[in-house]
């Protein structure tokens, strides 16, 4: 039955997905990585993470990690979000997770040696939104400073959750594109088989007080919908253009 369900969802609310996406050195592109952390994708990182294994989320994983290695290989720019919270600051109705200093809070193991990489700036959020997880104190905002600064014109969404921390950090980026903020960003890519979100069937949500039900094909579907809605191109397909030089 719910296979059918989301069948018809998808009829009846498509997602039109645009040209495969060549990436090549003519068009500067940095990727962003929304949340690839431990507590998000790890089995029993915390409260949070998956209990068992999730190919969703392990492909998503894989997506990102292929993406990453091309962008570090040719220097380009990578923008890398963690979601960090401090422990006494909850963030309703999710249950504390990504606590500050602990494993739940670090990138994934095949994604922690791009701390070290040059061309990765690494920022720790305390939101859902990475966008407004990126201001400063002074007001100031890494993730628009990193967009200028690397002259960003094309920028490359993949992470967790694609219906809640993806979408919100695309639709904020959108809508500073729109009024200027963000130049010379033009476009917004979101990748589909870089994306997840998390499984929550209604019959185990109706045992966990506050939890709300949260079909993961289902969302993953509405998530890539809403970017779409909001002015995302939604590509499943990425290729390199080999015959351009690193920069």
């Amino acid at each position: 039955m719910a296979t059918v369900a989301i069948d018809l969802l998808k009829n009846e609310i498509p997602v039109e997905e645009d040209e495969p996406l060549l990436l090549s050195g003519d068009v500067n592109t940095g990727l962003v990585l929304v949340d690839i952390v431990n507590g998000f994708c790890t089995v029993g990182a915390g409260n949070l993470a998956p209990v068992a294994h999730d190919k969703q989320i392990s492909a998503m994983v894989d997506e990102s990690v292929k993406l990453a290695k091309m962008f570090c290989e040719k220097k380009w720019p990578i923008y890398a979000l963690r979601d960090s919270h401090h422990p006494d600051v909850p963030e309703p109705h999710h249950p504390p997770h990504c606590i500050t200093g602990t494993d739940e809070s670090k990138l994934v193991p095949a994604l922690q040696c791009l701390e070290n990489e040059p061309n990765v700036t690494v920022r720790c959020k305390d939101c859902i939104d990475g966008f407004v997880g990126s201001i400063e104190k002074d007001g100031s905002n890494v993730f628009v400073n990193w967009v200028k600064a690397n002259e960003i014109k094309s920028l490359l969404v993949v992470g967790i959750c694609t219906d809640i921390c993806v979408l919100d950090f695309v639709c904020s980026t959108l809508s500073a594109r729109n009024r200027g903020f963000l130049s010379p960003l033009e476009d917004v890519i979101v990748y589909s088989p870089g994306c997840a979100t998390f499984d929550l069937p209604v019959q185990i949500a109706r045992n966990i007080k506050g939890a709300l039900p949260h079909p993961q094909e289902l969302m993953h579907h509405v998530g890539l919908y809403m970017a779409k809605g909001r002015g995302a191109k939604v590509v499943s397909e990425i290729s390199f253009d080999t015959m351009t030089k690193e920069t």
